[in-house]
């Protein structure tokens, strides 16, 4: 297998509080000669003195420290910047939260398909790995939609063939760094949950494509702790805190308010916020606490301005 370009590639993590195993797995998985930006996002200060120490034994690993937290979306969009000012010849930028792991081979899967849509005339705006849940090991499967249904598609083991997506998850997600800056970064407003899920309506707004790549796979934790259930096969629940359902529920509706976002996916999470808010209310100890923040993030969304962001098109 050919190595990866390491000038095409440069990786981007946001940190914040994070467990140091995981995080030091990951920068073990990492391109040892690809540019990687750590975004530190106001740890607690012995928290960061171990990152910074980690980060000094990783080669090719650079460090920025955020004195407050600026949420996820304006800590990647620090990273990219970064990224374009010191290594200007990068052609794309993987996105990654600080607890996904890829497997061995993922990035340059990740790379390979993406240039092989390329070569198939397919005007690609982003590329994502199949993500594994850390604790129960399912797979989280692929975003799909028709006209009138929102899916998920759970590729067979082996599978290569890229799957056409209508959302990619932001953490392993690879990025033209000229795409990124031309549609204006990520949504700071959002701070965080959701972020990628407008991102990913923007590229298609723009006319690009997103894809997802069986091949490429990672470890991903997409809450803090998570439920496995069966409903006609088993599938994973992402158990939040009170506090990460208000961004949950108010970036949902302020999504619903915009133009470019797809019906279906507004009828879907109608849906699913009031799934969410059934199962806590039913089975969460803190239900009093996890009603009130969801609440009070409806009331946010439906406050908040509506507008897009700089860059999406018209």
């Amino acid at each position: 297998m050919k190595e990866i370009d390491c000038k095409a590639v440069a990786i981007i993590t946001v940190t914040y509080n994070p467990e140091l195993d995981p995080l030091r797995a990951q920068l073990e998985h990492l391109p040892a000669e690809s540019l990687k930006i750590i975004v530190d996002n106001a740890s607690q200060p012995e928290v960061l003195q171990n990152i910074t120490a980690l980060v000094s034994r990783m080669p090719t690993t650079r460090m920025l420290r955020n004195a407050k937290n600026l949420g996820l979306a304006a800590a990647v969009n620090l990273g990219v910047r970064a990224v374009r000012e010191q290594a200007p010849q990068v052609r794309w930028v993987l996105l990654l939260d600080q607890d996904s792991e890829p497997h061995a081979g993922s990035i340059q899967n990740l790379v390979d398909s993406f240039n092989a849509l390329e070569l198939n005339g397919e005007r690609v705006g982003c590329i994502g790995p199949l993500l594994l849940d850390a604790g129960t090991g399912l797979s989280y499967g692929f975003h799909q939609a028709t006209r009138w249904r929102w899916r998920r598609a759970y590729p067979p083991v082996g599978s290569t063939r890229p799957v056409a997506c209508a959302n990619i998850n932001g953490s392993g997600s690879l990025v033209p760094i000229d795409l990124f800056l031309q549609l204006g970064g990520l949504d700071e407003s959002l701070f965080i949950d959701h972020i990628d899920t407008e991102w990913s309506f923007r590229v298609l707004a723009a006319g690009y494509g997103l894809w997802g790549i069986p091949s490429a796979v990672f470890t991903h934790r997409m809450g803090q702790t998570s439920v496995r259930f069966w409903m006609l096969g088993w599938h994973v629940w992402p158990s939040r805190t009170p506090q990460r359902h208000y961004f949950l529920f108010r970036n949902a509706v302020t999504l619903m308010r915009r133009p470019y976002v797809p019906p279906v996916w507004k009828s879907w999470a109608i849906v699913k916020l009031a799934l969410t808010a059934l199962v806590h209310g039913l089975f969460d100890p803190e239900r009093r606490s996890q009603w009130h923040y969801m609440w009070q993030g409806v009331r946010a969304g439906l406050s908040m301005c509506s507008a897009p962001p700089p860059g999406k098109p018209a």
